[in-house]
């Protein structure tokens, strides 16, 4: 399975759509469609989010879909993925920071987080896989935020916000997967939609880890 990740904005959906077009895969793409906290998380006034609970529920309606896209992609013999699980966890725990989740809620969370990683794990048959990490400059990810015309990602208030998930992003995704199980795409460098040989390079990496033929 590809995993494609990378902060909020990077371009996963677009290389995920990519890799689906162009190496004939199934997808499985993250969707904010539906989900009716999103809005709200981002909209609501402190007091709102402390008092609804907004963050706790946006993080577990999104680790619930996040197992059941993985599950389904499991079926596949290959298949492309729109983030990593991994970054779902990520979020909780800088929401966890902020105090926007509790103590008791961040314990909640991370009990169902480790039964779903077991149960992935033991639904995997040992298929292998591999995480596309798309990274780049903090300007060129608030460039592709604000490019994507969401108006409930916009704002300054939210800069800061986007600053403090930012800064500790590489390093979470660089422990989360083993260096063969990674390939690094700076998007600063590779433009994998307007330039081919960012996507020759992309592919090339793919089949030196078995990926692709």
């Amino acid at each position: 399975m590809i995993v494609v990740g990378g902060m909020i904005g990077i371009g996963k959906t677009t290389t995920t759509k990519m890799l689906e077009e162009e190496l004939s895969l199934p997808s499985f793409f993250e969707t904010v469609k539906g989900n009716e906290i999103l809005p709200l998380f981002y909209k609501a006034t402190p007091e709102e989010k402390e008092r609804k609970r907004y963050p706790f529920l946006l993080q577990l309606s999104f680790l619930r879909a996040r197992f059941h896209t993985i599950r389904e992609a499991l079926k596949e013999e290959n298949a492309v993925l729109d983030r990593s699980i991994f970054e779902d966890r990520y979020f909780a725990k800088k929401n966890f920071e902020l105090g926007n989740i509790s103590e008791m809620e961040m314990k909640i969370y991370d009990s169902f987080f480790k039964e779903i990683l077991q149960a992935l794990q033991e639904n995997s048959k040992g298929k292998k896989t591999v995480l596309v990490y798309l990274h780049g400059s903090f300007e060129t990810v608030l460039k592709r935020i604000q490019s994507r015309g969401r108006s409930f990602e916009m704002g300054e208030e939210l800069i800061s916000y986007y600053r403090f998930l930012y800064d500790g992003y590489d390093e979470m995704m660089r422990k989360s997967y083993p260096k063969d199980s990674l390939i690094d795409i700076d998007v600063d460098k590779w433009d994998l939609k307007k330039d081919p040989l960012a996507k020759e390079h992309l592919f090339q990496e793919l089949k030196m880890k078995g990926m692709i033929e």
